[in-house]
C-alpha cells in the first residue's frame, strides 16, 4: 500500500540513520582499538618510537589536517543547501569536498613515495634492518595510514554516487538520508585523522 503523506521517507530515513551510526560505532572500534595498541607501544618503545616519527613529515600531515576539516565544513553546508532546496550549490559544496578527498589523497601519495624512494616500505632491506621498535613503528604507521586511505576513497565514492542521487531527484529537501549518511560517514574520516595526526606526527 502506498502512502503520500511522507512516513515511508520519514521511516526509511530513520532506519537509514540507524544503520549507518551502528555502521560507525564498529569503525570506532576497529581505530580505536589501534589507537589504544599505538599507545600501549608507544609507551613501552618510547625511544624508538621517537626516532622513527621524526622522519614522518609534519607539514603534510598538517595540511591534510586542515584539508579535512575544511572538507567537513562544506560536507555540512551541502546538507544545508540540499534542505533548502538549493540543489545546484548542495552539489557543488559535494563536489568541493570530493575533490579535497583528492588533494588529501595526492598528499598522501607523495608522503609514502618519498619513504618508497628511500626504500621504506615493510619487507624492504632497509625496513628489515631497522631496529625492531622502528619497524614496529612504521608497520603501525603504513597500516593506520592505509587504512584511513581507504575510507577517504569509500567516502568519496559514496559522495559521488549522492551527487547522482541529487541530481536524479531522489535525494532532495524533503529526503536526503542519502547525503546525511554520507557527510556522516565523512565526519568519521575527518575524526579519525585527527587522532591519527597527533599520535603519528607530534607526539614523538
Amino acid at each position: 500500500m502506498t502512502n503520500h503523506s511522507g512516513h515511508p521517507h520519514q521511516i526509511d530515513s530513520e532506519t537509514g540513520k540507524m544503520g549507518m551510526w551502528l555502521f560507525l560505532f564498529t569503525e570506532l572500534f576497529l581505530f580505536g582499538g589501534l589507537f589504544l595498541a599505538y599507545a600501549v607501544l608507544r609507551i613501552q618503545h618510547a625511544e624508538g618510537f621517537h626516532r622513527a616519527a621524526q622522519e614522518l613529515d609534519i607539514f603534510i600531515g598538517t595540511l591534510n589536517t586542515v584539508v579535512l576539516l575544511v572538507s567537513s565544513m562544506t560536507v555540512a553546508m551541502s546538507i544545508t543547501a540540499l534542505q533548502k532546496g538549493n540543489k545546484n550549490l548542495s552539489i557543488g559544496l559535494i563536489l568541493i569536498t570530493v575533490l579535497l578527498a583528492g588533494v588529501f589523497m595526492v598528499n598522501k601519495y607523495f608522503e609514502w613515495s618519498h619513504k618508497f624512494e628511500h626504500h621504506l616500505w615493510p619487507g624492504s632491506e632497509v625496513y628489515l634492518n631497522l631496529d625492531r621498535t622502528e619497524i614496529t613503528f612504521y608497520g603501525l604507521y603504513y597500516m593506520m595510514t592505509g587504512l584511513h586511505a581507504l575510507h577517504v576513497f569509500i567516502g568519496a565514492i559514496l559522495l559521488i554516487v549522492t551527487v547522482f542521487r541529487i541530481k536524479a531527484g531522489v535525494q532532495h529537501a524533503g529526503h536526503y538520508v542519502l547525503l546525511e549518511n554520507s557527510a556522516l560517514y565523512w565526519h568519521l574520516v575527518d575524526l579519525i585523522w585527527i587522532f591519527l595526526f597527533p599520535l603519528l606526527y607530534l607526539i614523538t
